[in-house]
């Protein structure tokens, strides 16, 4: 091989690994549902595969409230012991989506199957008693998601479809408890 062939399969090389991370980051986002969410995958233990709205239809967004961090919540969903995962999280400092679980898939969510099979599932880092959490960036961000998932599915904008995960039949859990404005939120998801 000539110096001049290995200079330029050097060059070649090098240009790949400029252009490789940009490739990767642009795959981030074009491998979600929501365009502004970030690709942040949980381990395909903690969810059933599918092909909605094909095998099951989607009927309603539960609202979540994660009790953890933003960092430690996709820790959760990324550990296939834990069991559980949602479709998207919710940063509170600045709304940044990150999506978990594809839509077409069924997310364990909600602690009831039928829910899971007929939601899209929403986490939102804070803590139910804690309403610092819950900022406008938040609220915004979610609201957009929101608002995107039911204009895929043709959910009707209102607290009978967009409900809180204590509200699903048999929930054991209080989230997204009482500090959250839903007034708000459903204002922000029918202006979004």
């Amino acid at each position: 091989m000539d110096r001049r062939r290995l200079l330029q399969g050097a060059a070649a090389a090098t240009t790949a690994g400029v252009l490789l991370p940009a490739a990767r980051a642009q795959a981030a986002f074009a491998d979600t549902d929501h365009p502004s969410a970030h690709w942040t995958p949980a381990s395909t233990a903690n969810y059933t595969a599918s092909s909605r709205p094909s095998t099951f239809p989607v009927q309603y967004v539960v609202i979540h409230v994660t009790q953890e961090t933003f960092d430690s919540t996709i820790g959760i969903f990324q550990n296939p012991a834990k069991q559980v995962s949602a479709h998207y999280v919710v940063r509170s400092a600045d709304g940044h989506v990150a999506q978990c679980v594809r839509e077409r898939n069924i997310a364990w969510h909600a602690g009831n199957w039928d829910y899971n099979t007929r939601s899209v599932g929403i986490e939102h880092e804070g803590w139910i008693d804690r309403p610092s959490y819950f900022t406008h960036a938040l609220y915004e961000q979610s609201a957009a998601l929101t608002a995107s998932v039911c204009d895929r599915y043709g959910i009707p904008k209102d607290r009978a479809h967009i409900i809180g995960h204590n509200e699903v039949p048999g929930a054991t859990h209080t989230d997204p408890g009482p500090l959250w404005d839903w007034v708000l939120y459903i204002r922000l998801v029918n202006f979004a």
